[in-house]
C-alpha cells in the first residue's frame, strides 16, 4: 500500500498529504500486490482520482500563520540594590603623651628581716608583758620618719608612743634611750633595746617589735641590730 501511495503523490506531483480516498479513486488504488510498482493508472482511474483530490481542503499549516500568534511576555522589574557603603579607614592616632623613664628607689636593708610570723614566743611575750600587748596593736603600721601616730611611726616613735599608752612618759630621741631607766644583762619582753641610732622593744630571745626602716612595717623580727644596750623602764 505504501508503493502505491508513492506512486501516486509522484504523478500528481503534490506534497505527500495521507488522506482517506473514496469511491473511483480507492477501488483505483487496489492492486495486485505483485503487479509493478511503476504502472500507470488508467484514464478513468486518473480522472476519478484527480477529482477526488480537487475536493480536499487545503491543509494550512502553522508555519503560514506564525504571524498570527503573539506571546505575551511579562516585564520583569528587577531592583538592584545599591553598592555597600566603603569601609572608614582606620584612624591612626599617634601618641604624642610625653613619658618620663622613672625608676623606683626601694630602701634596701639586707640587715632586716621582714615579717615574723606570730609563734608561741610571740603569744607568751603578749601575753605575759603589757608592753608587748601594747605594741602588737600596731602591728603593720608603715615606718615613717618622723612618725609617732598610729598612722605612721618611726623607731623612737614608736616606743614612746607604746609606753605613753601604760602611762610612761619617754624621750623622743633614739639617742636619750641610753640615759633612762635601768641597763640589764637579762632583758624581759617588754625591755627596751638601744643601739646606736635606733630603739625596738624586746619581745624574747632573738625576738623584738619595731618600726624597722623606711619601706618596712610595725612587726616582730629577729634582732638584726649589733652592740644593743637593755633597758628596763618601770
Amino acid at each position: 500500500m505504501r508503493a502505491k501511495t508513492r506512486a501516486v503523490a509522484a504523478a500528481t506531483g503534490a506534497a505527500l498529504v495521507v488522506v482517506p480516498l473514496t469511491g473511483a479513486a480507492a477501488a483505483a488504488l487496489v492492486t495486485d500486490e505483485s503487479a509493478d510498482s511503476g504502472a500507470r493508472l488508467d484514464a478513468a482511474a486518473y480522472t476519478a482520482y484527480s477529482n477526488d483530490i480537487a475536493d480536499i481542503p487545503e491543509v494550512t499549516t502553522a508555519s503560514k500563520k506564525k504571524d498570527a500568534y503573539t506571546i505575551d511576555t511579562p516585564t520583569v522589574k528587577v531592583k538592584v540594590p545599591p553598592p555597600p557603603e566603603p569601609e572608614p579607614e582606620p584612624v591612626v592616632v599617634e601618641d604624642t603623651t610625653s613619658y618620663e623613664s622613672t625608676t623606683s628607689t626601694a630602701t634596701t636593708v639586707s640587715s632586716v628581716e621582714t615579717t615574723t610570723t606570730p609563734s608561741a614566743d610571740v603569744q607568751a611575750a603578749i601575753s605575759g608583758s603589757a608592753v608587748i600587748a601594747e605594741a602588737s596593736k600596731y602591728v603593720g603600721v608603715p615606718y615613717v620618719s618622723g612618725g609617732s601616730t598610729p598612722s605612721g611611726f618611726d623607731c623612737s616613735g614608736f616606743v614612746s608612743y607604746v609606753y605613753g599608752q601604760l602611762g610612761i612618759s619617754l624621750p623622743r630621741s633614739s639617742g636619750s634611750y641610753y640615759s633612762v631607766g635601768t641597763r640589764v644583762s637579762t632583758p624581759q619582753p617588754g625591755d627596751i633595746i638601744v643601739t646606736p641610732g635606733h630603739v625596738a622593744i624586746y619581745a624574747g630571745p632573738n625576738l623584738q617589735i619595731d618600726a624597722a626602716t623606711p619601706g618596712t612595717t610595725i612587726q616582730f623580727r629577729a634582732i638584726w641590730q649589733t652592740g644593743q644596750v637593755y633597758v628596763r623602764v618601770t
